[in-house]
């Protein structure tokens, strides 16, 4: 490639990139595991997420995935044998459940960085983690005990390592490049399939092919590149084959095949789901986007392939994976994820140039832009009208909905001012503060938004339990429950993704997964049983039998048959 007049050559100081590389890492670290425990597990992903490796560290098996003592096949395993290694050494709680899933988001920057500055320059890698770093779906989902953060990292780390490996002459550095690409790829199987695999090589394969970049593949050392990738990826699918003979026909087709070409989980949603949800996702950073892009395609065609053809590669691979999932049947917010990375290192480009060039174009107008949106954000926090049904909601937040709204309009009026005065760092610096401080902020609010969790009744629970207790999650399984509780528990009138696993082994799972009337009947008999159920569900469970209220929730009831 063949750097812009304005990009200044990579630095190659061994000494400048362990510097940058720690003190990245430890501000990192401290960004993404900041109040990470300051909200309850979710539910129902962050329950499941959590159960399944307390499970796996209990039972000490680690080959067959169980939630709730049944088997669950839809998930590979990496974040599940990882968590379980914190739930061992530190018991089960909010950090331990997300540990991990913020350590990936500080390896996904550290990366970000390392591809910015190698390809751009030392201002761009640092630009390019600051921008990646806060975003709003990035830094979001580094709090969520869920898998796309991990597979997001694996297959962004295998991307830059690629591009990486056919920039670097043939040697040991290009040869360890490429063998990083395939463990890379390899892991990223571990945290959520074969998408791990698919989408890299679709990345490269369709860059290769428009640009036409054929020679510069060779080495890629695909034979013992093959051998990384499945020492890592295929020990586990092996063993897991092994022991279960239903595993391969659920795991390979229905939660691969089936899932990307039909609606059998019913996650379909239009072709274009993705677009409002990536420009969103990438707030604040979405107002120098079309300056970032429209740089990218000067010069046209000759230009593009010749001399810009690895700054497209991080074009392609946002094209791609943006289209890949677009197509699919099956379609959730953070499956966007992966196209992150690329972006921000295209950003961090941008503005490591607009930082030097103090007024370039474009640069005022997203200010402006940024410092507009702002402003209607903190009108909207204090004048927007909220339906009747969140009124509670609002009101017990009413204190941190002034404190957004005045942070909103501090920020907009300091971006304001320093336009005036011609000083757009200044501008930048206070856009990039306001957002940090926002998204900090923001994780005291789970509690207040999220009513979804269980875990003042599950720990109540837990306090209360006695050998030989019963304990039945009601018309719904609430996958917090067990983890709080530190055992599995029983199910009425439920089965949703986990009849797979209950149907497979139903001699082991009969007795914990009943009806409504084998559940009257047991509640009725007299041993002590508790039972969580929805308020809503109550009277239709429980108007007939007899029970006492032990506590309850905006959402939920405690009861129990034998006080």
């Amino acid at each position: 490639m063949i750097a812009s007049e304005k990009t200044p050559a990579p630095t190659d100081s061994s000494a400048s990139w362990r510097r940058d590389l720690v003190w990245l890492a430890l501000m990192l670290a401290v960004w993404f595991g900041l109040f990470l425990g300051s909200r309850p597990l979710s539910n129902p992903d962050e329950g499941r997420y959590t159960e399944i490796p307390r499970e796996m560290a209990a039972a000490n098996d680690y080959v067959t995935p169980r939630l709730n003592g049944v088997k669950y096949f839809e998930k590979p395993p990496l974040l599940y044998w990882l968590t379980a290694l914190t739930i061992e050494a530190a018991g089960v709680n909010e950090w331990t459940a997300r540990a991990w899933v913020a350590v990936f988001a500080v390896i996904g920057a550290l990366a970000t960085y390392a591809a910015a500055r190698s390809l751009f320059g030392r201002a761009a890698g640092w630009w390019a983690a600051i921008v990646l770093s806060t975003m709003l779906m990035y830094y979001a989902l580094s709090r969520v005990a869920i898998l796309d953060m991990p597979v997001s990292v694996m297959i962004a780390t295998a991307l830059f390592a690629f591009l990486g490996g056919i920039r670097a002459p043939a040697g040991a550095k290009r040869r360890w490049l490429f063998w990083a690409f395939y463990a890379s790829m390899a892991f990223a199987v571990l945290s959520k399939g074969l998408i791990g695999f698919v989408l890299p090589c679709a990345v490269a394969f369709v860059w290769l092919l428009v640009f036409n970049q054929w020679k510069r593949l060779r080495p890629c050392h695909p034979f013992t590149g093959a051998l990384v990738l499945l020492a890592i990826a295929a020990p586990w699918h092996i063993l897991a084959s092994r022991a279960n003979h239903d595993f391969a026909q659920f795991y390979f087709v229905r939660e691969h095949w089936e899932r990307f070409t039909s609606t059998v989980h019913d996650r379909a949603a239009p072709w274009w789901y993705f677009a409002p949800v990536l420009i969103g996702g990438i707030f604040p950073w979405v107002f120098f986007m079309g300056q970032t892009l429209r740089e990218t395609l000067r010069g046209g065609w000759r230009a593009i392939r010749n001399e810009r053809a690895d700054e497209w590669f991080l074009i392609v691979w946002a094209v791609v994976i943006f289209l890949f999932f677009s197509k699919s049947q099956s379609k959730l917010p953070p499956y966007i994820l992966p196209v992150f990375p690329a972006l921000a290192v295209l950003l961090g480009k941008w503005l490591a140039d607009a930082w030097r060039a103090k007024m370039k174009p474009g640069l005022r107008a997203g200010l402006a832009a940024c410092a507009i949106v702002a402003a209607i954000l903190g009108l909207a926090l204090l004048f927007a009208p909220v339906p009747a049904r969140h009124l509670a909601v609002a009101e017990s937040l009413a204190i941190p909905r002034i404190g957004f709204a005045v942070l909103f309009f501090v920020m907009a009026a300091v971006i304001g001012w320093s336009l005036l005065r011609a000083a757009p760092r200044r501008a930048l610096v206070a856009m990039t503060a306001g957002f940090a401080i926002f998204l900090a902020s923001s994780n005291h609010l789970g509690e207040a938004l999220d009513t979804r969790s269980t875990k003042p009744l599950s720990l109540d629970l837990a306090r209360r339990l006695a050998p030989g207790d019963a304990v039945y999650s009601v018309g719904e399984y609430f996958q917090d429950i067990a983890p709080y509780a530190a055992r599995e528990i029983s199910v009425v009138d439920y089965l949703g993704e986990l009849e797979f696993g209950v149907n497979a082994e139903p001699e082991k799972t009969a007795s914990r997964f009943i009806g409504k009337a084998e559940f009257d009947r047991r509640w009725a008999a007299g041993p002590r049983a508790y039972a969580i159920v929805q308020k809503r569900n109550a009277a239709r469970y429980f108007a007939e039998l007899p029970h006492t209220v032990l506590g309850e929730t905006s959402r939920y009831l405690l009861l129990v048959n034998n006080p």
